[in-house]
């Protein structure tokens, strides 16, 4: 078993951690560290960096500590080890037993890993999926997320299509804004308050922000009705994914079609991409399915990939040591 050093994120790392990340086969822009610490103040950091004995950085870890656990990471959607293309899963063996034996050793009894969804990787990537059997890892959540493979020939149910000519009707019109203040104060805001008594993620400000680093993944688009808002979404904009991160419509958006009209116009503005991501429709760790929710996704024609999320205790770090024969 090779040895590998792995230590702390440091701020000086700042470019060699985000060189690493541009080049990643399983990273995006979430793991630039200008997204990551948009919202430092809320979690005690503690990602880390893998190098092989010539210093070569081998692997990154975006995570964040508390008490005697680490999380991969707790501001994300999701996270796991960070890989190059040319990593292959012998090294990947070797460095997660370093990582694991490195946490042990450093008092922390628990690795909880939040995997990114295999659709999102530039290349084949699910290391961390197979030794996770091998380390006992328990499988504490999976979420089902809908998502639609833009290199088929989806088709959009009856409903689906009834609904966007409603749209086309009544004579609705998308527009990309430049400001996310008129979705977050008209509509966005006041739904989340109403329906579920909360809040967004992000303050408009810390949206702003990260559209400010990132424009070209970070793009709001409205819908209006005779210049008066009616829905819009915040779109994350990946490699290969675009992915709604905010949707939300007023309370004539049955009435009018505008959730429906907004989706096809954004399927059609992105078809470029190879998957549009509705995401998750669970409710209690995965256990549970919002039914409504899911037949309107996959009346679209998404249909069902996963993401998993693992506990693994790091003083099994052994159970990596003879796998190779």
């Amino acid at each position: 078993m090779k040895n590998y050093i792995v230590r702390k994120y440091q701020s000086t790392d700042y470019s060699t951690w985000n060189e690493f990340v541009a080049t990643a086969k399983n990273a995006t822009f979430l793991f630039h560290r200008d997204f990551m610490e948009y919202h430092s103040d809320r979690f005690q950091d503690f990602s880390l960096l893998i190098f092989d004995e010539n210093q070569n950085l081998k692997a990154i870890l975006p995570a964040n500590r508390l008490e005697d656990v680490v999380y991969s990471h707790q501001g994300l959607t999701y996270g796991g080890l960070i890989l190059n293309e040319k990593t292959k899963l012998q090294e990947v063996i070797e460095i997660t037993f370093n990582l694991l034996h490195f946490l042990n050793e450093n008092g922390i009894s628990t690795l909880n890993l939040k995997q990114l969804p295999s659709f999102y990787a530039k290349f084949p990537s699910e290391e961390m999926e197979y030794l996770s059997f091998i380390i006992n890892a328990k499988l504490v959540r999976r979420d089902s997320l809908s998502v639609l493979d833009l290199r088929t020939h989806y088709k959009f149910s009856k409903d689906r299509k009834q609904t966007i000519n409603r749209g086309v009707k009544n004579e609705l019109i998308v527009k990309e804004e430049s400001s996310f203040e008129l979705f977050w104060n008209e509509i966005l805001i006041p739904n989340l308050k109403q329906k579920h008594q909360a809040k967004p993620v992000h303050t408009i400000d810390e949206i702003s922000f990260l559209k400010s680093k990132f424009p070209n993944n970070i793009r709001q688009f409205n819908v209006y009705k005779e210049d008066k808002i009616v829905a819009g979404t915040t779109m994350f904009i990946y490699d290969n994914v675009a992915k709604p991160q905010y949707i939300s419509g007023n309370s004539d958006k049955n009435e009018l079609g505008s959730l429906d009209f907004l989706y096809d116009f954004l399927i059609k503005e992105f078809k470029h991409k190879l998957y549009f991501d509705f995401g998750p429709s669970n409710e209690e760790n995965g256990r549970k399915i919002k039914e409504g929710i899911l037949f309107w996704k996959e009346s679209f024609g998404a249909r069902t990939m996963v993401q998993s999320f693992y506990e693994i205790e790091t003083k099994n770090y052994s159970l990596l040591e003879n796998i190779l024969l």
